[in-house]
């Protein structure tokens, strides 16, 4: 069950650089029969309903370009007017992915990250509220030369202006400049606000010759009735409504239940102006790594680079891939994580830590069966109002059923008790438990109150008022302005302890970089005393006042961290602390473990 160490960096460039020069000369034909400078650019779009997968489809097709040795770039637009997604509630929008530069994004850049294996930035999550504020910040400098400023030309300039700076970003972290940019358009065709942009796309494509740019729509093939037939209806009038504001598409993505009739695929390509080979039916599947296998068994990846007059380095390479998905679906041997959390009635709001906890449990050669626990049915109030009793009651079992225990980030006072009564059980029962965020300033109140007896030790963000503030707000935060002034993006935290877990789990590194979101963080001036009853600090930032990794010693697996580690987990290489929950909750931590100690 041991992950093989990492060789040094040096190690794996000298070994690395045979190759990258044999592929370098492959790379010249990449774009080929188009200018040598040529971006190639595919725009996602939706239509029928929202939800259909558009993330999902325009990272699927990030993969296979991938495999055939292309470079790929996202871009992902959303047309609210908000700046970013860090002041949406989860339950509106799900949940908040925060990027190595602080940006707080949509999850869909998740989704991009994880698949295609690529490091974005918050330029690469454009909305409504940052092109209305770049344009509006000019206008008020005098750039527009007292021009009455409007949609067209200024707005959509703007867009277009800000799509091809960004889409030539390095993000491979080769240095070197992305070959296609896929491009997805959040919401539906149609809808009101994404109206500039749909204007800006279509003026986009005269920017370029007639093969750097294609559209991928997809729309949703419903059944109705008993009857069982498929109905080509609603992406007929979809396809016709992004007709009309002069965008063509040259694929459809169906998304149905079953796989799509010859028939019906005949239907849509003789309605919707397409060729009969680029409709591809994205059917539902067993996990969602089956989503670009669906696509390379109907030659997608073929035909793109046809329509893109794109000549790839080499052929597919998707072995890994498909050898993932398929492992997936075959896993014997359950492990059941308690999830215990605010905003559990929407899953997506804990999107990362669910495929986190995936990557690690196949690292782990174990099926996953999450747990979802609403935090709130954990507490004493829930207990003692008789028509939540039962809540109560099936919370508290499935905690006692569980196999480990994970507390994910969160605001606000809600839920908390029922957390710290979650960390208490944990820690008593010595049941494997891993908090993020707020779930370690909440396992840190608890063991405040629970063996400091320190009565009232609390947040202030919880209890301003508390006579024991054991977190408390970070002096740089803004009480003021909430969007944007929390400690954000990539940050060092340095390891103080090389035996400790989770430097083994990191195997046996000085220091981690992991990503941020918080305004709060753990009082420095009482860890003393904490260190002084076994719950050490073994993890903190460059200035060793600030505490970001907690381990209790004496204890199977009881670890919690300030950062979020869920953002930087990929397929293939689950997330440390992730991986140690899983392998502590399914009893082969110490099998693991031996095998790092045990090495020189």
């Amino acid at each position: 069950q041991r992950k093989k160490r990492f060789k040094p960096a040096s190690h794996r460039a000298a070994e690395s650089g045979a190759a990258q020069g044999r592929i370098g000369e492959k790379r010249r034909a990449v774009l080929e029969g188009s200018k040598s400078d040529a971006m190639k650019y595919i725009y996602v779009t939706g239509g029928v309903v929202s939800g259909l997968g558009k993330g999902v489809t325009a990272s699927s097709i990030g993969v296979l370009l991938k495999s055939l040795g292309l470079r790929c770039t996202s871009i992902k637009i959303d047309p609210y007017l908000n700046i970013d997604a860090g002041t949406m509630s989860p339950f509106e929008h799900g949940e908040v992915f925060v990027l190595d530069d602080g940006g707080e994004v949509d999850l869909d850049l998740g989704n991009y990250e994880r698949f295609i294996g690529i490091t974005l930035t918050r330029d690469h999550n454009i909305t409504t509220g940052k092109i209305f504020q770049s344009v509006i910040e000019k206008e008020r400098e005098g750039a527009f030369l007292g021009k009455t400023v409007q949609v067209v030309p200024h707005l959509t300039d703007a867009i277009q202006n800000w799509i091809e700076r960004v889409a030539h970003i390095p993000v491979d972290g080769s240095g070197q400049t992305p070959d296609v940019c896929i491009i997805e358009l959040g919401g539906t065709v149609g809808d009101i606000e994404s109206g500039p942009f749909l204007e800006a796309l279509r003026q986009f494509q005269f920017r370029h010759d007639a093969h750097d740019v294609c559209t991928v729509h997809v729309s949703l093939v419903p059944v109705l009735g008993v009857v069982g037939e498929q109905k080509t209806k609603p992406t007929q009038h979809s396809v016709q409504v992004l007709r009309s504001v002069g965008i063509t598409p040259t694929f459809l993505a169906c998304r149905s239940k079953e796989p799509l009739e010859q028939s019906v695929k005949e239907k849509l390509a003789l309605f919707c102006h397409v060729s009969p080979t680029h409709v591809m039916n994205l059917s539902d599947v067993s996990n969602i790594w089956h989503v670009p296998l669906v696509m390379r068994d109907q030659g997608v990846h073929k035909a793109l680079c046809k329509q893109l007059n794109l000549s790839p380095p080499h052929d597919l390479q998707i072995d890994k891939w498909e050898e993932r998905a398929v492992r997936w679906d075959n896993l014997q041997e359950s492990v059941t994580i308690a999830v215990v959390g605010k905003y559990t009635g929407l899953t997506d709001s804990y999107l990362s830590v669910m495929k986190s906890l995936q990557h690690a449990a196949i690292a782990a050669n174990r099926k996953l069966k999450i747990s979802w626990i609403e935090a709130s049915d954990l507490e004493e109030e829930t207990k003692e109002a008789e028509e939540t009793r039962h809540k109560y009651d099936r919370a508290w079992r499935a905690i006692e059923e569980c196999d480990g225990i994970l507390v994910p980030g969160g605001f606000g006072g809600r839920g908390v008790a029922g957390k710290a009564a979650t960390c208490r059980y944990a820690r008593e029962n010595n049941k494997p438990f891993f908090g993020i965020c707020l779930g370690m300033q909440v396992a840190v109140i608890e063991f405040a109150r629970n063996v400091l007896g320190l009565e009232g030790a609390n947040s202030t963000e919880i209890d301003p008022a508390t006579p024991h503030p054991v977190v408390v707000f970070m002096p740089e935060g803004s009480t003021t302005h909430m969007g944007g002034t929390m400690r954000l993006g990539s940050r060092r935290t340095f390891l103080q302890e090389p035996q400790c877990l989770t430097a083994l789990l990191y195997q046996k590194m000085e220091f981690i970089d992991e990503r941020h979101r918080h305004r709060y963080e753990v009082n420095p001036e009482m860890i003393e005393k904490f260190e002084e009853r076994g719950l050490k600090f073994v993890g903190k930032d460059d200035t060793g006042r600030r505490m970001e990794i907690i381990e209790l010693k004496g204890h199977p697996f009881y670890v919690a961290c300030q950062f979020h580690p869920e953002y930087k987990s990929r397929p293939g290489k689950p997330s440390a602390l992730f991986l140690g929950l899983v392998l502590a909750s399914s009893k082969q931590l110490h099998v693991y473990m031996s095998g790092y100690e045990a090495e020189p």
